[in-house]
């Protein structure tokens, strides 16, 4: 369910509560989102931000210890970016006897798994050159091939693939998006950052029956 604009997160969760709530379905159903952000936050900014973030679904019953189940993206508009943290989208469960599969994968930027900075995990961190980006797409693309696989998932599965940058994509979208299949139901390209400093990349994808906007 995707918000005709952007909602602050505290209005956000009071707004996804009452939607989740009205439908029959406890706040545990709550699986998914997507953020929009002011600007790229820091390595430290952007851990506290987390931290905030969590105390909610905390109090939801989703966490478990520290472990988020929740899947989500949290991007930063180039143009006519939020003044705080907002909510631009979320995704909840229904029960059904006979849908297929569906799933959300969180969104990756460039950045390797670990716990050092982003600036020493980022593929070619501080390069835009063409060559660069295109790097950091595979790299990425990767990422989301890997991401669904521990789902039993791939590209045909998904009804939506979404792309994160303020650099041109052209130059590798048929080799690395397209012939990859991940582009089956088209490509959305949103002209945002993703939310640290230093990533220039970010995708994102699901696979669900239902779409609407609020």
């Amino acid at each position: 369910m995707r918000f005709h604009a952007p909602l602050p997160i505290p209005q956000g969760f009071a707004a996804i509560a009452g939607i989740v709530q009205a439908a029959g379905r406890p706040l545990t159903a709550f699986c998914a989102c997507e953020l929009r952000s002011p600007a790229p936050f820091s390595d430290d900014g952007f851990r506290k931000f987390n931290q905030s973030y969590v105390v909610t679904l905390g109090d939801w019953g989703i966490m478990e210890n520290d472990r988020n189940p929740v899947a989500r993206s949290n991007v930063c508009p180039e143009i006519d970016p939020p003044a705080e943290p907002s909510f631009h989208a979320f995704c909840f469960t229904v029960e059904t006897l006979d849908a297929a599969p569906s799933f959300v994968i969180s969104g990756s930027g460039e950045a390797r798994e670990g716990g050092a900075s982003y600036a020493e995990r980022t593929v070619r961190y501080g390069e835009t050159s063409a060559e660069a980006m295109h790097e950091k797409a595979r790299f990425v693309m990767g990422e989301m091939e890997r991401r669904l696989a521990f789902l039993g998932m791939n590209w045909a599965a998904t009804t939506a693939t979404q792309a994160y940058t303020v650099y041109d994509l052209y130059p590798f979208l048929a080799e690395e998006i397209v012939r990859r299949g991940a582009a089956r139901s088209g490509l959305t390209w949103h002209f945002c950052r993703p939310p640290v400093r230093g990533l220039e990349f970010e995708m994102d994808c699901r696979g669900v029956r239902i779409e609407e906007v609020l």
